[in-house]
């Protein structure tokens, strides 16, 4: 009796058989390619609503050249550059931050009404959405950077080239900590009304940001706890290095870690804000 020698099937793949190293490496590229067109389609969407492009990009650039380009005093030092400059970062503070407020709001509006569950029957998970979202924001939020910052190369803004992008850098980043306002006020009123509301409430924390017109006495007192003064300071900083210019024309002088801590302990609040109004919404459906 001879013994039979058993040998194993060939498990190498055929020709119209993908290994599986291949079938993910397939499923990367087509998540990475969804996420690109969602990036695209967001980005296409936002660009084309022409109310929303006038107020953060065309509003931010008209007041530049109205109290900074074509003021009298422009030329004027101002810490490493010219109040050109100090009043390009103010307005293109205002520009960047209408941008991520209303980016915020809408995504939340849009979770709460509904277009979460489309985007659930899709491949699309909740944090490629996330990510998507803050993208779009970090995106729009440099368009009127880019424009305001443009302007001012064109009509004199003079400074050092830390001034320049030290500046651009904090508003970009910085940006994001009023993307999670937009959310909160979305996720806690759950209306278009909302997002409007979130944008108007920042005309008047610009006033308190003292990005129109220099404060002193108590508002400069008060307006130093209010999340949009941290932002612009911070902003500034490379420019003034904490030189304050009050109302009454004396110079104030405020330390790095004051601008550092609000913006910290703001996005912190915003943060958690938002993340149990997500729960709580949840709780709700």
């Amino acid at each position: 009796m001879t013994a039979t020698t058993m040998t194993s099937p060939d498990r190498r793949p055929g020709p119209g058989r993908a290994t599986p190293e291949l079938g993910t490496t397939r499923r990367e590229a087509r998540s990475r390619g969804e996420r690109t067109a969602y990036v695209r389609l967001e980005l296409r969407r936002t660009v084309r609503d022409l109310v929303t492009m006038f107020f953060v990009v065309g509003l931010p650039a008209f007041m530049y050249v109205l109290f900074g380009a074509s003021a009298g005093y422009s030329q004027e030092n101002a810490g490493n550059g010219n109040v050109a400059l100090y009043v390009m970062i103010s307005m293109a503070a205002y520009g960047a931050v209408t941008a991520t407020v209303g980016i915020g709001g809408t995504a939340a509006v849009e979770r709460m009404q509904g277009w979460g569950r489309q985007l659930g029957l899709t491949p699309l998970r909740d944090g490629t959405y996330v990510a998507t979202k803050a993208v779009v924001a970090l995106v729009v939020a440099a368009l009127p950077i880019l424009v305001v910052y443009v302007l001012g190369v064109l009509t004199g803004a003079e400074g050092t080239a830390t001034a320049w992008l030290g500046s651009a850098a904090i508003l970009v980043v910085g940006a994001v900590m009023f993307a999670l306002y937009g959310l909160v006020f979305g996720l806690a009123f759950r209306s278009e009304s909302a997002v409007t509301a979130a944008g108007g409430s920042l005309v008047v924390l610009g006033f308190l940001g003292n990005i129109f017109f220099p404060l002193s006495g108590i508002l400069l007192d008060i307006a130093r706890f209010t999340p949009l003064y941290g932002y612009v300071s911070l902003a500034r900083y490379p420019l003034t290095e904490g030189h304050v210019v009050d109302s009454q024309g004396g110079l104030v002088h405020e330390a790095l870690w004051m601008s550092v801590t609000n913006v910290a302990v703001w996005t912190g609040i915003f943060a958690v804000l938002a993340t149990w109004l997500v729960r709580r919404s949840r709780g709700r459906q």
